[in-house]
């Protein structure tokens, strides 16, 4: 298919950027440290790892947790795909989307136990949690999802759920 395209792209943005960043600046344990500001108290590059998944959340024993919910979504979301294949545009990229981003991740959590972040934006003393390029194709991807299920996806008429 080639809407997998998109997600080999997001795959290959991925792990560059992840690269460039691991191969740029010192790992920072603090906000404020070894940060690259792009537009100064709004958007630097922050280079860290972590162990746990979106927004920061982390339980023991999570990245086995982690990896294999990882793998085991993956496949299911290209199952998606698979079934969607004649239909709209707009659930097959934004499942390409979710795939690519989910992958990317996944090569981090199998290659180094944790996923490596660097885009941190700001707003005064308010820090969003530092994500990368595969977390980004995923909330994309599911915000795409989401607006497309709830106003382009045709509704059952009340009609059609009587006996």
């Amino acid at each position: 298919m080639k809407i997998l395209a998109v997600s080999a792209v997001i795959i290959g943005l991925d792990q560059l950027t992840k690269t460039l960043i691991k191969n740029s600046l010192t790992l920072c344990l603090f906000y404020d440290r070894d940060s690259v500001p792009v537009i100064e108290n709004f958007f630097h590059f922050t280079f860290i790892k972590n162990s746990g998944m979106a927004f920061g959340l982390n339980f023991p024993g999570g990245i086995y947790f982690f990896t294999t919910a990882s793998f085991i979504l993956t496949c299911v979301l290209l199952w998606m795909l698979w079934k969607e294949r004649y239909n709209s545009i707009y659930i097959r990229f934004a499942l390409a989307l979710i795939i690519g981003g989910a992958i990317g991740n996944l090569i981090d959590r199998i290659l180094y136990g944790e996923v490596v972040d660097f885009l941190d934006f700001m707003i005064g003393d308010y820090h969003w949690y530092i994500f990368n390029i595969a977390d980004a194709a995923v909330s994309v991807g599911m915000t795409i999802l989401v607006i497309h299920t709830i106003w382009f996806t045709p509704k059952q008429s009340d009609t059609a759920l009587s006996p």
